[in-house]
């Protein structure tokens, strides 16, 4: 195998476990094998720990032996979910458990080992065709809520596994008891006529039915197949080639449920910028820098006052918030994730929001006395609307909190509403009628949909706001207009929160 460390990226904090247990992980191919291909797509992703599980000391590719701190010896399905029960006690941070005998797009095996959550999740793909290894999962909000193997089924299935588990540093200890459990049901001759290739499968079984909340990483237009002889193995690697593994990158570094304005006025240009500044090797947070330099010199602008330059330091408003969907859609091209980054971003929105408030009363007041609120009481209407996105914010951030204290219990309320909506099968007087009902059948009309999205006012319609009003009129009508919109906004946002928080 070569695990050659990647000089491009940080190494993942991830461990594998190499499924090499079955005959096919020795199946050819242009980069040796399918175990040797495998081992350089991980060092590509910078992943370093690497651990072979193999059967009863059979030889990995190329007739080598591997080292001994690389390999655990297995034989057959029980012995090898031992093995990975044990790795899990062992391991410090998320295990990723790989059978060998898969053919996959590096960015596929990257929406797990990559993503900046590091939480547990499952590869899966859309694909209606379920076969003996593509096993059959649900998927609701986001979370592979069941899943199948040959010796479990799953009703209402709407998606399938493709092979790849991801288990957080939390849930390893659920990991290795699940495996443990299982391992003493394969032996027992309880789960039937199972073997080693659906090891995996049956781990997301139990991590799920354990109750460990598993992402779901949805494959979309990328390919990650298992395969049992060399014809399939060929293919497979062909149908690779099918798809630009960089622009389905791109596309994915946008995001599909955003805002109208940013959907339609900005991110449809600002994605053509991102591979120019992954050339010019800039990084997510000089990106982030930069927005808030034009939103300081926007600020400066409309401290001047003059109609120019309040018509300059609306473009540059706008310029501004470009920056700041660049900057997300940089890090999710380059996958470069940082703590320091999601702050820094989170912080910089504040910030370049109220340095351009304070700029256009500056501009507005025109250097006269802070007296009685200055002109017009402008000072007011300004720490009125940066008050009122203070409260809009902490609605938000302390809702968020809630469901995700609540998920870890398993309330009903904490679920998402599409969920809620299936389990209960549209019965009258079920929970999740009513508003939120009413609310999810609505948005399937696209104008709902996005009036919907519009309403709470998100940062792009409130950067766009402040850019037409301001540049059109002046500081006190884009005020006036944050305060009345900002009002409406958090009103829908509370009784929303209420509601889901009450049924």
């Amino acid at each position: 195998m070569r695990l050659t460390p990647s000089l491009t990226r940080a190494s993942s904090t991830a461990s594998v476990v190499l499924l090499a247990t079955t005959p096919a992980c020795r199946l050819s191919c242009a980069d040796g094998t399918l175990l040797d291909r495998l081992g350089d797509q991980l060092a590509a992703l910078s992943v370093r720990d690497v651990q072979v599980l193999t059967p009863g000391g059979a030889l990995l590719a190329h007739g080598e032996q591997p080292e001994p701190e690389h390999a655990v010896h297995a034989g057959g399905l029980g012995a090898d979910l031992r093995a990975v029960a044990k790795l899990a006690r062992g391991s410090t941070g998320p295990l990723v458990v790989l059978p060998a005998d898969l053919v996959a797009h590096n960015d596929a095996l990257g929406l797990l080992l990559q993503h900046p959550a590091r939480g547990s999740a499952a590869l899966v793909s859309s694909d209606a065709d379920v076969g003996p290894l593509r096993p059959p999962v649900r998927v609701e909000g986001g979370r592979v809520v069941a899943a199948a193997s040959s010796f479990h089924t799953v009703p209402q299935a709407n998606a399938t596994f493709r092979g790849v588990l991801q288990a957080a540093e939390a849930d390893l200890a659920s990991l290795a008891d699940v495996a443990e459990e299982l391992a003493d049901l394969a032996e027992s001759g309880r789960l039937g006529p199972v073997s080693a290739v659906e090891a995996v499968d049956l781990l997301l079984v139990g991590l799920v039915r354990a109750g460990a909340r598993v992402r779901a990483a949805r494959l979309g237009p990328l390919h990650a197949d298992r395969v049992t002889g060399q014809a399939g193995a060929d293919s497979a690697i062909s149908r690779l080639a099918e798809v630009d593994e960089d622009q389905v990158r791109l596309d994915n570094a946008v995001k599909d449920r955003d805002g109208f304005f940013t959907t339609y006025f900005v991110s449809s240009w600002s994605r053509h910028l991102v591979r120019p500044a992954t050339r010019l090797r800039l990084t997510p947070n000089t990106v982030t820098g930069c927005s808030v330099g034009l939103a300081v010199l926007a600020a400066v602008w409309f401290s001047a006052g003059t109609r120019g330059a309040m018509v300059l330091g609306a473009v540059l408003v706008y310029l501004s918030f470009v920056l700041d969907c660049l900057d997300g859609q940089l890090a999710r091209y380059t996958r470069m994730f940082t703590p320091l980054g999601a702050w820094a971003d989170g912080m910089a929105d504040r910030l370049k929001e109220y340095v351009v408030y304070a700029g256009l009363a500056l501009g507005y007041a025109g250097g006269l006395p802070w007296q009685h609120g200055g002109p017009d009481g402008i000072w007011y209407l300004a720490i009125a609307a940066m008050i009122l996105q203070v409260v809009r914010h902490a609605i938000d951030f302390a809702y968020g909190g809630s469901v995700a204290d609540a998920a870890k219990v398993g309330a009903l309320w904490a679920k998402p509403v599409r969920s809620l909506l299936e389990e209960t099968d549209g019965r009258a007087g079920a929970p999740a009628q009513g508003v939120l009902g009413l609310s999810h059948r609505l948005e399937r009309d696209s104008l709902i949909h996005w009036a919907k999205k519009m309403i709470v006012l998100p940062i792009g319609e409130r950067m766009a706001l402040i850019a037409v009003t301001a540049a059109l009129f002046n500081a006190r009508v884009t005020f006036a207009a944050l305060i009345t919109w900002g009002a409406v906004a958090a009103l829908y946002q509370l009784t929303g929160r209420i509601a889901r928080s009450t049924r």
